[in-house]
């Protein structure tokens, strides 16, 4: 992962609520081959014990299934949105461009859960993204028992005790406040992704500048 210190979000609610906010996620690993796969699924988060949890369920019988079953060693990535950003908006154009971009890493071991906990998160899963609306025809518990028996034997839960979790908020952080605000104005200007992440770097812009206060880039890499 790219790591430098001021790339990093150390506030630990909002990464809780990036995860929240970009479900979405990159589930790699491998298997005892060292045969790499990886697959994209919607992650449950839980906090038990002080301790955080990812939940999700894959087909059975793939490649990423069979993998995890004989090497249980698996890393998450969520991701949110990304902009490319020019040097030539940067107070001095004389240098490479780069890319701004949040990403979550989360590792640890996936286990396999109990036919009820699968239930339990079908549940779950179901009605969050059916924004809580009971009466939605298809959540979990409205969805027809021919097709359950179906679906539920197709799936399997997996539950990841995270062991490490890392981040990348690189949000030009590294600039002048000049350059700074030009980057946000052209994203702004952009839209879609960039525009979002100009949003991202105007929250941030009072802790990188506070008022009256200069801010000396020279130490920091590109």
């Amino acid at each position: 992962m790219y790591s430098f210190s001021y790339f990093k979000e150390n506030d630990q609610q909002a990464i809780l609520d990036f995860i929240e906010k970009n479900p979405f996620a990159f589930l790699t690993g491998s298997d005892t081959s060292g045969k790499q796969v990886a697959t994209q699924i919607p992650m449950l988060t839980e906090i038990r014990n002080g301790e955080l949890f990812l939940k999700g369920h894959l087909m059975r019988n793939t490649d990423h299934h069979r993998a995890f079953q004989e090497n249980p060693n698996g890393l998450v990535v969520f991701t949110g949105p990304n902009a490319y950003v020019s040097a030539s908006w940067y107070s001095n154009p004389q240098i490479g461009s780069t890319w701004n971009y949040m990403s979550v890493h989360a590792s640890g071991p996936v286990n396999f859960m109990s036919p009820d906990a699968l239930i339990q998160l079908m549940r779950k899963l179901t009605l969050k993204f059916e924004n809580n609306n009971k009466e939605s025809l298809t959540i979990y518990d409205n969805l027809p028992d021919s097709f359950l028996s179906k679906m539920m034997p197709a799936i399997e839960g997996i539950e990841i005790k995270v062991e490490k979790l890392d981040n990348v908020f690189k949000l030009s952080q590294n600039r002048d406040e000049k350059s700074y605000l030009n980057i946000i104005s052209k994203l702004e200007m952009l839209g879609g992704n960039s525009a979002l992440i100009a949003d991202e770097m105007k929250k941030r812009k009072a802790d990188l500048f506070p008022q009256g206060q200069a801010r000396d880039a020279s130490k920091f890499t590109s």
